[in-house]
């Protein structure tokens, strides 16, 4: 009658139709409770079709939430208060009788067993823990994440929930409040399960919590209150209302404690943008749930006939819209509680939306854009590059890694670095990203490592900054790489930069570094100081070396200038290929020349190296101008090839040729990790030629590669160890060459069966005159006092054929090292008389801190002052020196990379502008015999090879030999004012460069490429570089800082017969015939079987190609030129000649010619395997033993043979067929001849050692 007074319910058929089908569905149930209710008087709407009465019943919903809320708020509060006031009342008789115990004493031990009796009770359960702690307890544990039960309940709660969510979108298409049947709704099935859950949930965080009252008003326990009870209440009236079931994407802002809790979210920055995106998306959807509530509803004193149908994502749009200040119009709020609730909303979500909403951005933004994973493809290796990663580091790289010469690198570079590459590097990985890819992140962080998947990379290369301010930091940094990578994969090959050689020391004390197991560090400042003593040597070497070890392509000029054939020969490389069993059984001389003359390539050393004569497997070292010519060594054979004129025919033919085993293979590369021959090799066990076959089959050999046939051995023996020789497993993997240590120290002679062992007998064995490992000359420690020369003093002594180190520097500038220039200069495969005197100028002060270094080397100098001072120079003699050598240590301390070298510069151009008397030169030169060997024709000793040739006299600075060390390539433009370079041109193409001026530290980036694709490429260049630094002597600087003096032994003195660079003159001598228009090819083979000399260039004048006389004495380098190519009187060639054992004895008048006495005189292969030849012996006795054994080998060996006659396997080599030399023809291959004088050259050789 109410709903009929308010005409709620139309009149009608329709109605009565209407709810004649109602009252037949009504369940009995909900007809008894509205029974119950008749007296009500209850707002009611036709939207309830289970109602025939059309009533609501949401605030049965809403109170069931109410009374559980405020009913246990009640009770927390209630309990909290009779807990305070029964505190308070026993604390109050407490003090009273406390009171009445002092007021009575008489009766205190009576009060004092009352109040004792009762505390120790009390604290006697105190000490056990109740059954309300352990419950407590094992509650906490249970809802914490600290446990893995825990962490599984906390994830089941936000995932149940958040399917309770995901219910609550699907129930909010139907009506707001709908009468539904508990045993066939599924959906409510489901809720009514997961609300049981969080019923449970909620009881053990209730229990597990300190403070009820804190708890009770939590947003987790609110969201429970208002979505829990009304489940049960929707079971027992079988109705449901969608009510506040919103109230559940309230969890949503645990969202990132639970990614915390599964290690998913580490950093900072990743936490807070989940945190901001999940308030804001909870927030967003809870205010959306409530407007389509009252939306829907409408307002309950309006009767809810102001109701408006919205759908639940229509409300989500419309919060949206709010939210951004937009508000389209076109859905807006229409009840009074909906208006009311978005007037607060927009104030809140407003600030809301303006500081979230960016910051997200924000956040999104700055994630790191490289911050993903490598993808390893199957059957393509990848390489690990970190460190110093700058576009002009990159570029280098990168140009040099993947040249065109290299054949087919199917390598992937993956860069990673902890800063984001700016635009110009990231556009130099876009043009190659077939092959490159970059990662943020650092070496220092084991996860980033695991991005980069460093544990199957191949190699790891970690780059130095060249420039920093602090070398000893920046090594310190790349060393601190080194170990995090080996800790986290300690298998991993590593090749390093380092800037200061006495930092390698502290490579070694990492566990893991290996350098047998291909890890290597190329320390820039030993090789840059190599580099340059080498040229004090033979000018122009330092060049030919950084082009040999870096990839140029090859640039066509068509002028007949010094440039074309200087671009020739920087087109050529060093290469490595195994030799074809078509050389087997010839000698090495034998086999240079047929490579050189028939294949067009230059052999220069061979593995192993032990013996002359090729065998099955011998890898060969080629210089060549790609990798695809020195093929022809491994595809020659004699039956096909020997008639082939054009070296590019020789293709691989179809004859079977024997096939070097696996076991060869693998036994070859063993010698090369252990250092030995083949024969002394006993690495390889017997078991292990068993298992060949398996082995095979489970590691692929590379045809090629010793490194990877090395590295698969190890691998082999690592899964099945019972392979190995009781001798592998103490050596724990062998020895590979070593990084520093000359290839001919692999083989040790009995010096029992050394020809020549007068020298042995006459052996001082008390006096050191080299280091303990024999390869450098040693003399007792001096102090820096005894060495320092006055002005007066040095001008008083005849200085000459000496060199001249201008060395920049203070206290406080870094140290470059001056040692490892020294040491190549004081190497024992010279003689003492041929040492050249080393003189330097500079600061005091810092010369003070580098002599700790070089007190234990002969013929060492100082003059305090500065290498701007003429009249310092001028004492010095620098006209007469053999090179001026012009260091700065302060480069690094200039910010402009411009100023960086002006002190170098400066004083380069000073000496170049400096005159000097012509006739004082001459003077000198002729009355202290320093007149160039070779010049001097009335000489009988004048000799071929010497260091430098230098004009009679020199009259003008411009023609001093001058060697100057640049930071900063472009500055090479300014030390020559007569050429046209361009600031632009690259260094290798400025004539500075070109003609051995110049030298930057640049030019050895290319090692890290070389170094990878052949690690004994850096060991060739520290053989020819270093002197013969060896790994023993780097381990005993790295103990002591200092060389030890050690006894001339046999063992050390075998350690001098190791070759060296020497430069050859053609305007006199025996190749003087050769040297007016005489082909290079001629004097090749020429040099090679007649002196074991291996020519490998020539140093010409820039002006040689001008049939008009110059003046200028500027020469540049010509690497490995073909076999036609003309020669100049004037050229120099480079060659490598054998240690002379004679030499020391061919100067009586030298007061320390017996120090040379004590070198041996065995023969043996030299370096690049090159038997030494006859020599004669002062001693008559010695003599003529050799002149009967040169006879028998002539009778036995008869003429010369040809390159494929049948040729014995024991065959000697070629040059011995050739008759006795004379005496004068024996002088004239020694190299730089000493040059008596009635003044001895330097102070300190009155106190030689």
């Amino acid at each position: 009658m109410l709903a009929e007074a308010d005409g709620t319910v139309p009149h009608g058929s329709d109605s009565s139709m209407r709810t004649s089908n109602i009252n037949n569905n009504i369940n009995p149930d909900s007809s008894i409770v509205i029974s119950k209710m008749e007296d009500v008087v209850i707002p009611f709407s036709s939207d309830v079709p289970c109602d025939n009465n059309g009533q609501r019943m949401w605030w049965a919903f809403l109170a069931s939430s109410m009374v559980t809320f405020f009913g246990g708020l009640f009770i927390i509060l209630l309990w909290r208060t009779l807990k305070y006031m029964w505190t308070v009342c026993c604390h109050c008789n407490i003090k009273n009788k406390e009171a009445q115990k002092v007021n009575n004493p008489a009766n205190n031990q009576p009060a004092d067993r009352a109040l004792k009796g009762p505390d120790e009770k009390e604290e006697a359960p105190a000490s056990e823990v109740g059954w309300m702690t352990s419950v407590k307890d094992w509650a906490g544990v249970m809802i914490s994440a600290q446990t893995l039960t825990g962490r599984v309940l906390v994830v089941l709660v936000f995932a149940l929930s958040i399917g309770a969510l995901g219910i609550y979108f699907i129930d909010s298409s139907d009506p707001i409040e709908s009468c539904q049947n508990f045993y066939k709704d599924f959906t409510l099935q489901i809720d009514m399960a997961f609300n049981v859950f969080f019923l449970l949930y909620f009881g053990l965080r209730f229990i597990a919590a300190n403070d009820k009252l804190w708890f009770w008003l939590e947003v987790n326990s609110v969201v429970d209150f208002f979505t829990v009870p009304p489940v049960f209440v929707s079971v027992y009236l079988n109705r449901s209302w969608l009510g506040l079931r919103f109230l559940r994407a309230l969890r949503l802002i645990q969202f990132s404690e639970i990614l915390q809790f599964l290690n998913i979210l580490k950093t900072s920055n990743s936490i807070k943008l989940v945190n901001l995106c999940s308030i804001f998306i909870s927030t967003w959807l809870t205010a959306a749930g409530f407007i389509h509530l009252v939306e829907n509803s409408g307002d309950p004193w309006e009767n809810f006939q102001n109701s408006q149908s919205l759908s639940y994502w229509e409300c989500v749009y419309l919060l949206m819209v709010t939210m951004s200040t937009v508000g389209y119009g076109d859905v807006y709020a229409k009840t009074t509680l909906g208006r009311l609730f978005m007037v607060f909303f927009i104030l809140g979500g407003l600030a809301m939306f303006a500081s979230y909403v960016p910051e997200i951005i924000e956040l999104i933004g700055n994630r790191k854009k490289y911050g993903g994973s490598y993808s390893a493809v199957n059957g393509r290796k990848h390489i690990v590059v970190c460190g110093h990663i700058t576009l002009e580091s990159v570029s280098n790289f990168l140009k040099d890694f993947l040249h065109k010469d290299r054949d087919d690198v199917n390598v992937e570079i993956v860069f990673l670095h902890n800063i984001s590459p700016n635009l110009e590097l990231e556009a130099l990985f876009k043009r190659h990203f077939t092959q490159v890819e970059f990662y943020q992140g650092s070496v220092l962080n084991p996860h980033d490592l695991a991005r980069v998947k460093i544990e199957s990379a191949d190699a790891c290369l970690i780059l130095a900054n060249k420039y920093c301010a602090d070398p000893d930091a920046e090594d310190a940094s790349n060393i601190m790489r080194v170990i995090s990578i080996k800790n986290y994969h300690p298998k991993i090959r590593i090749i390093t930069q380092m800037l200061q050689y006495h930092n390698k020391a502290h490579l070694l004390n990492i566990p893991s570094w290996n350098w047998k197991e291909g890890d290597d560090a190329i320390c820039l400042a030993e090789l840059k100081a190599g580099f340059i003593a080498q040229s004090c040597l033979a000018q122009g070497l330092s060049t030919m070396l950084a082009n040999l070890f870096s990839m140029r392509s090859f640039i066509e000029i068509e002028e007949d200038t010094w440039q074309k054939y200087y671009l020739e020969g920087v087109a050529n490389e060093m290469y490595t290929e195994y030799l074809s069993s078509a050389f087997v059984g010839l000698s090495f001389p034998t086999v240079c020349e047929l490579c050189y003359v028939k294949l067009k390539l230059l052999l220069i050393w061979i593995f192993p190296p032990a013996t002359s004569i090729m065998q099955e497997g011998t890898l060969g070292f080629f210089i060549a101008s790609d990798a695809k010519e020195v093929k022809r060594a491994f595809f020659y054979c004699k039956a096909c090839h020997d008639d082939i004129t054009d070296p590019k025919r020789i293709k691989k033919c179809g004859c079977k040729r024997p096939k070097m085993s696996v076991y060869k293979r693998m036994k070859l590369a063993c010698c090369f990790d252990c250092g030995r021959s083949e024969q002394d090799c006993s690495c390889m066990s017997g078991s292990v030629h068993s298992n060949m076959d398996t082995l095979q089959r489970a590691y692929p050999l590379s045809s090629v590669s010793v490194h990877d046939c090395a590295t698969t051995l190890r691998a082999f023996e690592d899964e099945h160890p019972s392979t190995l020789s009781p001798k592998k497993k103490q050596r724990n993997g062998g020895m590979r060459n070593s990084p520093n240590c000359s290839p001919k120290m692999m083989s040790r002679h009995d010096p029992l069966l050394i020809p020549g062992n007068e020298q042995i007998e006459n052996m001082d064995m008390n006096v050191k005159r080299y280091d303990s490992t024999g390869m450098f000359h040693w003399c007792p420690s001096k102090d820096i006092e005894k060495v320092i020369l006055t002005r007066s003093e040095a001008s008083m002594t005849v200085l000459s054929g000496h060199v001249v180190v201008c060395i920049f520097g203070d206290v406080t500038s870094a140290l470059v090292g001056l040692r490892n220039l020294v040491m190549p200069l004081r190497a024992s495969n010279f003689h003492y008389h041929e040492l050249k005197p080393i003189v330097f100028v500079g600061s005091l002060d810092y010369l003070r801190r580098e002599w700790e270094t070089l007190h234990n080397f002969p013929k060492v100098s100082i003059l305090p002052g500065t290498p701007l001072s003429r009249a310092d120079l001028r004492a010095v003699n620098i006209n007469l020196c053999d090179m001026c050598v012009i260091l700065s240590a302060n480069q690094n301390n200039i910010e402009d990379a411009s100023l960086q070298d002006k002190e170098c510069i400066l004083a380069s151009l000073n000496i170049k502008s400096m005159q000097f008397d012509d006739s004082i030169g001459v003077l000198q030169a002729n009355s202290q015999g320093f007149t160039p060997p070779g010049m001097d024709r009335s000489s009988p000793d004048s000799s071929p090879v010497h260091g430098f040739v230098r004009q009679a006299s020199v009259t003008t600075g411009s023609n001093i030999p001058i060697i100057t060390e640049l930071v900063n390539d472009s500055n090479v433009q300014f030390l020559d004012q007569d050429d046209d370079d361009d600031p632009d041109t690259e260094l290798y193409l400025t004539q500075p460069f070109a003609c051995g001026t110049a030298f930057a530290v640049s030019v050895l980036d290319s090692l890290m490429s070389a170094t990878y694709f052949n690690d004994n490429i850096l060991t060739l260049i520290r053989t020819l570089v270093t002197g013969g630094a060896t790994p023993e002597l780097e381990a005993l600087l790295a103990e002591e800082n200092a060389l030890r003096g050690g006894y001339s032994t046999p063992q050390t003195l075998a350690n001098r017969d190791r070759c060296r660079v020497a430069q050859l003159a053609l305007y006199d001598g025996p190749f003087a015939d050769l040297g007016d228009g005489g082909c290079y090819g001629d004097l090749f083979c020429k040099a090679l079987k007649t002196y074991n000399m291996l020519c490998f260039g020539i140093y010409r004048l820039r002006d040689a190609h001008i049939s008009t006389p110059t003046q200028c004495t500027k020469r540049y380098v010509i690497t490995n030129p073909p076999y036609e190519f003309e020669l100049v009187p004037t050229d120099l060639i480079f060659c490598l000649m054998q240690f002379d054992h004679n030499a020391g004895q061919s100067r009586t008048s030298l007061s320390h010619s017996s120090h040379s006495s004590h070198s041996s005189s065995k023969k043996s292969s030299s370096v690049h395997s090159i038997p030494p030849s006859n020599r004669q012996n002062r001693s008559s006795k010695t003599r003529e033993a050799r002149d009967k054994q040169n006879a028998t080998r002539m009778n036995r060996m008869g003429q010369e043979k040809k390159w494929f006659t049948d040729e014995p396997e024991n065959a000697y080599p070629r040059n011995i067929q050739i008759k006795p030399m004379s005496t004068h023809m024996a002088n004239q291959v020694n190299q730089y001849k000493s040059t008596s004088s009635l003044i001895p050259p330097i102070r300190e050789v009155e106190d030689e050692c």
